[in-house]
């Protein structure tokens, strides 16, 4: 009878009021997946287009890191980060509808992104303007890119595997070496360091621990151009995020450390050029983070809500006319992307003129507001959805799910430079974005954000 008096005493503490401890192992599940991405062959690296040879080795790896979530509901999303220059739309598709065929999570559950290295390799189909490969350096692209869509589906599938109990937290810190690139010289926007212009010092962070409070994983992310090294460096390195990484996992024993690029597209990091360098604003990010996870932290609860959508971005294309006034120019990129485009005109009698721009939206409870932008978007953007949405638990990354252009807000379209144009014939797009992009894309954002349920806090 006394055996019995006891376990009705502690089933009735249990249904009554259950321990915190208990109660989060029932919130969250959250696993993690690891995989190398490092090419195993010489290839041509991405970002610079005045690199003249394939890889030579590296510094470090290069990987791939999936963090699976599942609230109580079942609900689950895949949070996909790697040491890559950027996923375009083919390889995307062709990982999510992988996932979606595996797994059966939809592609709004899935999340793609990109640290935007410039000490990567080339992805097939992505800044096709900016390389001359001969026929054996383009089919090591096509090679390395469908070994690259294994290793990510991998990574997911490690993630889901290990699906296990999890307490989530959210909190901020803040970095300080990025700086904005864009500088007025004689009437014209160069690249520079311009230490009063526009910049988001935010990073955010996400804590991934078990019941017990032991590390998992962190994500978080910083909006800065991963460009400290530069065109002459030839061996694969994460640059300051792969750092950041490697220095949190160091401290960190078992758990994973994440980086997603926020929208820096305009902001690069200084000093730069030497790989002490990115080794230092790697060390500072991870500092930033560090503190961040010692500190008090918001917890996480609530469900999962989901949105994904492409928007048509219009296109103000190049007449017929242009592109072969354009054949003329001394520049190899400005006459063979004007090759491309006559040639696609003749066989099909018509161009784009517009794109399938995606946009997701990841609520989180109460908590957090995460929107993934495609796209090497502006910072412009980032403060206006701040002081639009509020600031509390909204988090904004860019470079996810699609890389297929600059992003810019319509002052820099007014601007002009080399992220409204020059770097739309790198990106081989046919003409300019319409001005309209900027009120399309927030627009959308504050329609799916408000379809889960955001609740604005200015």
């Amino acid at each position: 009878m006394r055996i019995l008096l006891k376990r009705i005493f502690l089933l009735t503490l249990l249904l009554i009021a259950p321990s915190s401890a208990f109660a989060q192992q029932g919130e969250w599940k959250a696993g993690i997946g690891k995989v190398v991405i490092t090419p195993e062959q010489p290839v041509w690296m991405a970002g610079y287009a005045s690199r003249t040879r394939p890889s030579e080795g590296k510094v470090h790896d290069l990987y791939a890191r999936a963090l699976a979530l599942q609230d109580k509901r079942g609900n689950r999303v895949v949070i996909v980060t790697t040491d890559h220059l950027g996923i375009p739309r083919e390889m995307g598709e062709a990982i999510a509808s992988s996932i979606e065929r595996q797994y059966k999570i939809p592609r709004a559950n899935v999340v793609l992104s990109s640290s935007h290295t410039h000490s990567g390799p080339v992805p097939e189909r992505k800044l096709e303007g900016a390389y001359f490969l001969d026929a054996e350096q383009q089919a090591a692209v096509v090679r390395t890119t469908n070994w690259t869509v294994e290793k990510i589906i991998a990574a997911v599938g490690l993630a889901l595997k290990r699906l296990k109990p999890a307490v989530l937290s959210f909190g901020r810190g803040e970095a300080y070496f990025g700086m904005n690139r864009r500088v007025e010289k004689n009437n014209r926007f160069v690249f520079g360091a311009n230490k009063d212009g526009v910049k988001d010092d935010d990073v955010p962070v996400l804590r991934v621990a078990s019941p017990d409070g032991s590390l998992r994983a962190v994500l978080f992310s910083y909006a800065c151009h991963n460009t400290t090294l530069p065109a002459e460096f030839y061996q694969f390195n994460g640059d300051y995020a792969g750092y950041a990484e490697a220095e949190l996992e160091k401290a960190n024993p078992g758990a994973t450390a994440m980086f997603m690029m926020g929208c820096g597209a305009d902001v690069g990091p200084q000093p730069t050029g030497k790989v002490e360098f990115a080794s230092e604003h790697g060390r500072a990010l991870a500092a930033s983070v560090s503190k961040v996870l010692a500190g008090s932290m918001s917890r996480v609860s609530g469900g999962l809500k989901t949105r994904y959508e492409r928007i048509p971005l219009q296109l103000n294309v190049l007449s017929r006319e242009q592109l072969r006034a354009q054949l003329q120019d001394k520049d190899k990129y400005r006459r063979a992307h004007a090759e491309r485009w006559l040639a696609r005109w003749e066989r099909d009698g018509k161009v784009m003129t517009e794109y399938p721009y995606p946009l997701q939206v990841i609520q989180f409870g109460d908590a957090i507001t995460f929107v993934a932008m495609s796209g090497e978007v502006v910072v412009d953007y980032v403060l206006r959805l701040k002081r639009e949405l509020g600031t509390d638990g909204l988090w904004v990354t860019a470079y996810c799910n699609d890389v297929m252009a600059y992003i810019p807000s319509v002052r820099i379209l007014n601007e002009g430079g080399y992220e409204p144009d020059f770097s739309m014939m790198y990106y081989d797009l046919p003409g300019f974005w319409n001005p309209a992009l900027e009120e399309t894309i927030i627009r959308k954002v504050h329609e799916l954000t408000g379809q889960v349920g955001r609740k604005v806090n200015r």
